[in-house]
């Protein structure tokens, strides 16, 4: 027996990198998982690893900033596992530039999908858990359901090229702690966890200019200067990245029995480095 066994997690994000190691780990420990990612296939490949190593998941593609989607991501979870007991909201990327060059699209695609859809998840997810913790109230149970939001030590001290995405992050600490008082009486432990450096495809080294990925039709760039990625390392009092298996660790860890009495706090996972 898993210590999640019988539960029911949802992440966003989940095909690719600390996502995808987060689901993993999560379905190691008996946890059903709901796995999104905006490309139908990286979802549908974690599914299948899931399931290969014995484990249950279903996936659900798509943009977690489209309409309707918060809804059917839940409604996916109840459909086939018949509730909500984790909610990961982990998707996102960077689209980065100097504020007096930062357009309103890069602002709002940004700022929608690192605070908008995770406040659309966990306000679809609202009445499914109250109607839970009413039923297990009459039955004299207490049940403790999780909450783990994805943040960045960017929403700390800022970054460079990244007012959009920093505010979005900080955005999240504001989140967390609101609904850690609000949810409370549901018995939700609402968290946040604020990477540092995480090797993923968008801080991979790369050489001068640069590589990109396709983002709903656009061409946005990632991955970090080879000099850059050095000198991070440098400034990391661990002395180098955190592999997506150590950061989903970290966001496992919140969803365990052991942290039923933590809730409205910011974990860094930054190797020693906040900023």
């Amino acid at each position: 027996m898993g210590k999640l066994e019988g539960r029911t997690a949802l992440v966003s994000g989940a095909g690719r990198g600390v996502g995808r190691a987060t689901a993993l780990k999560l379905a190691a420990e008996g946890a059903s998982v709901v796995v999104n990612d905006l490309d139908a296939g990286p979802a549908a490949d974690t599914v299948e690893k899931i399931k290969s190593a014995g484990g249950q998941a279903i996936a659900v593609p798509g943009s977690v900033t489209a309409d309707g989607f918060a809804d059917r991501f839940i409604g996916a979870a109840v459909e086939s596992f018949g509730g909500v007991d984790i909610i990961i909201n982990n998707a996102g990327y960077t689209w980065d530039n100097v504020v007096q060059k930062m357009s309103d699209e890069q602002w709002d695609a940004i700022v929608d999908l690192h605070l908008k859809a995770p406040f659309q998840i966990l306000r679809a997810a609202q009445p499914v858990i109250r109607a839970a913790v009413r039923r297990e109230a009459e039955q004299g149970i207490v049940v403790h359901r999780k909450v783990v939001n994805v943040s960045s030590v960017s929403g700390i001290r800022g970054n460079s090229g990244q007012a959009n995405y920093s505010s979005a992050k900080a955005g999240l600490f504001g989140l967390t702690k609101t609904l850690a008082k609000e949810w409370g009486r549901y018995h939700v432990n609402v968290n946040c966890v604020a990477f540092g450096f995480i090797e993923t495809r968008l801080s991979q080294p790369i050489a001068e200019g640069g590589s990109t990925i396709e983002v709903e039709g656009r061409e946005i760039k990632v991955g970090v200067p080879a000099q850059a990625y050095e000198a991070i390392k440098m400034i990391v009092p661990l002395g180098r990245a955190g592999s997506p298996e150590e950061a989903a660790g970290s966001v496992v860890m919140l969803t365990y029995p052991e942290a039923d009495y933590v809730s409205g706090q910011v974990l860094v996972a930054g190797g020693g480095y906040e900023g």
